[in-house]
C-alpha cells in the first residue's frame, strides 16, 4: 500500500548549507505530521496561527507550503504501519517538520514513536526554551525569574537505554557475566533483581555541549551549565562533564572560561586567585562553563534560576529539570520543543507533552506549547518577524484571560 498523500505541486525545498544553516526559499516546503489524541485539533489552531503570523508579516511575499507526513495512528489506519519508513524519509529531505503529540500503543515495536523519530534522525539536542509569560498563574513568588535555554541530550543516556526484567533469561546471563567476568559481587538481591545500560558516548557529549556553547555565544549569554549526576556515575554522567568542560577548552578557548580553569588556579594560586580570574573573564564577556550536580541544581533553579540561562544535561536529568522549570512558568501547556540536529540541519518541532486522548475533540488542550514551537520553527527560517507576531499573540490573548482550561482553573479573576 502506498502513500496516497502526493508532494506539493507548489513551493521549493529549503537547503542545507555546509555549515548546518538554512537557505529557505519564500515559500518552503515544511512537513506536519497532525498527531494523535487532540493532536490534530491542535494542529489545527497551531496552522492557522502559524499562516496568519506569515501573512501578516509578510503579506504574500512569502507563505508555507505543507505537506503532511503520515505517522502514528493515522498512518497505521491507512498503511499498516506506526512509522512508515518513507515518513522519515520525508523528514531527512524536507529537513524542516513539526508534529503533534503521538500514541506510542503495545505492539507498535516502539517504547515511544517521538523517541523513534528523534533517534532515527539522529536529532541528539531537544531545545527547550523555557521562560515565564506574562500573565500565566505560577506557583512561585518570580516566575519572571525564569529564562532559561535547555539543551537535552535526545539519543543516549536513558532515551537509549537497554533494560530487561527481574528474572529473565538475559539478566541471569548479564548477572552471571557480571560476577564470572568482571567480579562484580555486590549485587544485594541477584534473583529478583532487574538490569538496565545507558550509553554515553565522548562524541555525543560533545556535540550537545557544542550547541549550548555555541547558544550562548551567538545571543551574548554569560554562561553554560553542565548538569549531571556524576557523584553516584562517574563514568557516565561524570563522564559527560569531564567530556564537555574538555570539549568547551579545546575547541572555543579564550572565548570561555570553565570550572576545570577555575579549579586549576585554585589548586596552584589559592581560591581567590581563581575568583578573581573568573570575574575577569566575565568582564571580558567570556562564556562562563559551570559544572553542577542534578540534586543541586534541582534548588537552584528554584533558588536563584536567573544564574543559569543556558542548560546542558543528558537525557533523565535534563527530564526532571524540564518538568520542573515548566512547573514554575505554566505548565507543559506552554512548554515547545525543538529537536535539532546541527550538523545536517534537520530539526522536528513539538509540544512537551503528550496525547491527551481524554480530552481529545473537545478543544480544551491548550494549544499554546505546539504554537509556540512553530515560532521557534519560524525563527531558525530567519523569519523572525512571524515568530514575534506568534509570541505577541499569546502573550496578548494570556493577557486578556483568553486561555484554555489548563490556565484558566487557577487565574484570578
Amino acid at each position: 500500500m502506498s502513500d496516497e498523500i502526493p508532494e506539493p505541486t507548489t513551493g521549493a525545498p529549503i537547503i542545507v548549507g555546509g555549515d548546518g544553516s538554512l537557505i529557505v526559499p519564500d515559500e518552503p516546503i515544511v512537513c506536519f505530521i497532525e498527531g494523535d489524541g487532540a493532536g490534530p485539533e491542535l494542529w489545527a489552531a497551531t496552522r492557522r496561527v502559524l499562516d496568519a503570523a506569515v501573512a501578516r508579516a509578510y503579506g504574500p511575499a512569502r507563505r508555507i507550503v505543507w505537506r503532511e507526513v503520515l505517522a502514528g495512528a493515522k498512518a497505521h489506519a491507512r498503511l499498516g504501519s506506526w512509522l512508515p519508513p518513507r515518513a522519515l524519509t520525508q523528514l531527512q529531505h524536507h529537513v524542516l517538520a513539526i508534529k503533534g503529540p503521538l500514541e506510542t500503543p503495545e505492539g507498535a515495536g516502539f517504547r515511544s514513536l517521538s523517541v523513534a523519530i528523534r533517534q532515527m534522525l539522529d536529532l541528539y539536542a531537544a531545545v527547550r526554551p523555557i521562560r515565564w509569560l506574562r500573565g500565566v498563574p505560577s506557583p512561585v513568588r518570580h516566575p519572571e525569574a525564569v529564562d532559561v535555554i535547555l539543551f537535552q541530550e535526545n539519543t543516549e543516556g536513558v532515551h537509549a537505554g537497554l533494560e530487561w526484567p527481574a528474572g529473565s533469561d538475559e539478566v541471569e546471563a548479564l548477572i552471571a557475566f557480571l560476577r564470572d567476568e568482571l567480579g562484580v559481587v555486590t549485587l544485594r538481591f541477584p534473583q529478583t533483581t532487574a538490569l538496565g545500560l545507558k550509553p554515553v558516548s565522548e562524541e555525543g557529549s560533545h556535540r550537545l555541549v557544542a550547541a549550548a556553547i555555541q547558544h550562548a555565544l551567538d545571543h551574548d549569554l554569560p554562561s553554560v551549565t553542565l548538569v549531571h549526576q556524576g557523584d553516584t556515575m562517574q563514568h557516565t554522567e561524570g563522564a559527560f562533564a569531564s567530556w564537555g568542560l574538555a570539549l568547551a577548552e579545546q575547541r572555543f578557548g579564550d572565548r570561555v572560561f570553565t570550572a576545570l580553569q577555575h579549579a586549576r588556579i585554585a589548586g596552584s594560586q589559592g581560591l581567590q586567585a581563581a575568583e578573581r580570574a573568573q570575574q575577569q573573564a566575565r568582564d571580558q564577556r567570556r562564556v562562563l562553563i559551570h559544572s553542577v550536580p542534578t540534586d543541586a541544581m534541582l534548588q537552584q533553579i528554584l533558588t536563584r534560576p536567573g544564574e543559569h540561562p543556558v542548560i546542558a544535561a543528558l537525557s533523565l536529568s535534563g527530564g526532571h529539570l524540564a518538568g520542573a522549570l515548566a512547573a514554575q512558568v505554566g505548565g507543559p501547556g506552554i512548554a515547545p520543543v525543538a529537536n535539532i540536529n546541527y550538523t545536517n540541519g534537520v530539526s522536528v518541532y513539538e509540544a512537551g507533552h503528550g496525547t491527551v486522548p481524554r480530552h481529545a475533540g473537545s478543544d480544551k488542550v491548550n494549544p499554546s506549547a505546539l504554537s509556540l514551537s512553530g515560532a521557534m520553527m519560524l525563527r531558525r527560517m530567519g523569519w523572525d518577524e512571524a515568530s514575534d507576531l506568534v509570541v505577541h499573540g499569546i502573550e496578548r490573548a494570556i493577557s486578556d484571560k483568553q486561555v484554555t482550561h489548563d490556565l484558566h482553573r487557577w487565574m484570578e479573576g
